[in-house]
């Protein structure tokens, strides 16, 4: 029965967390939560273009639209997660002087939001390419959303990690955004795994988030196979993360405490 109501408390907590949010980031501006969908839209429409005008040839019967989405969405989800995890504790911290509210909640708060964002973008445009382009097939649902999930995760372990780490060390955030800068070119967005020279291919399959833009494509298109993907790697970097994210944010908790 404590266990229960322990988990209704958290609900509640983790509930007006994700409602604060959402104002707090959207409320000020005219256009409200439409930004955080238009801001996606603006990055796929503007590569849209780009692919279009240069003629680029996609391999396994891929349209553009399709393409970049697979491509842009799991890497904003990686991204996004991260980031707005990363800082959940420097943007709140007068809300933990409450003592029901913990650092995990503030985490779990922004991993929720970010997520179901970019999900409903995602869903948008896969209905705006069915009416503009024809196309509604998606060739294995469970695989695809297991690509955007794991992305998300994936973001949100690291995210959890840094988090605990920024509380530690000053300038985790400032390395975190070097590191992301890169890696923007090198998760799949502009090209597929299958077509890399062998060479290429075997260090930038060291990238997780690779592995879950061809997930993605995987799932939406019934010509690709994504030879190279890997769900169980991951996973693996999930497991790995959560765990160190997790130890990271006791510790912080109790710095936070004597502090």
């Amino acid at each position: 029965m404590r266990l229960a109501d322990a988990l209704h408390t958290q609900y509640q907590v983790i509930h007006a967390l994700v409602i604060r949010e959402t104002r707090t980031r959207y409320g000020a501006s005219s256009l409200g939560y439409l930004w955080a969908l238009l801001e996606p839209l603006f990055w796929v429409a503007t590569f849209y273009g780009i692919f279009a005008y240069a003629h680029r040839h996609l391999p396994g019967g891929m349209d553009v639209a399709g393409f970049i989405t697979t491509g842009i969405i799991p890497y904003m989800l990686f991204r996004s997660v991260l980031t707005q995890t990363m800082l959940a504790i420097n943007t709140n911290k007068p809300l933990l002087f409450y003592p029901q509210v913990k650092p995990i909640d503030l985490a779990i708060a922004r991993i929720l939001l970010e997520t179901f964002t970019l999900l409903s973008v995602f869903g948008l445009i896969l209905a705006g390419r069915g009416l503009v382009l024809g196309v509604w097939s998606i060739d294995n649902v469970l695989l695809l959303l297991g690509g955007l999930l794991l992305s998300g995760l994936l973001g949100a372990s690291v995210g959890l990690a840094m988090m605990g780490l920024g509380v530690i060390f000053n300038g985790t955030q400032r390395w975190v955004n070097i590191v992301l800068r890169p890696m923007f070119f090198l998760s799949g967005i502009f090209f597929t795994a299958n077509e890399l020279p062998a060479t290429m291919r075997e260090y930038l399959l060291w990238n997780p988030v690779l592995h879950g833009v061809e997930l993605a494509r995987d799932g939406l298109f019934q010509g690709y196979i994504a030879h190279y993907a890997d769900a169980g790697y991951i996973v693996a970097w999930i497991i790995g993360f959560t765990y160190l994210g997790l130890l990271l944010e006791r510790l912080s908790r109790r710095r936070m405490r004597l502090a």
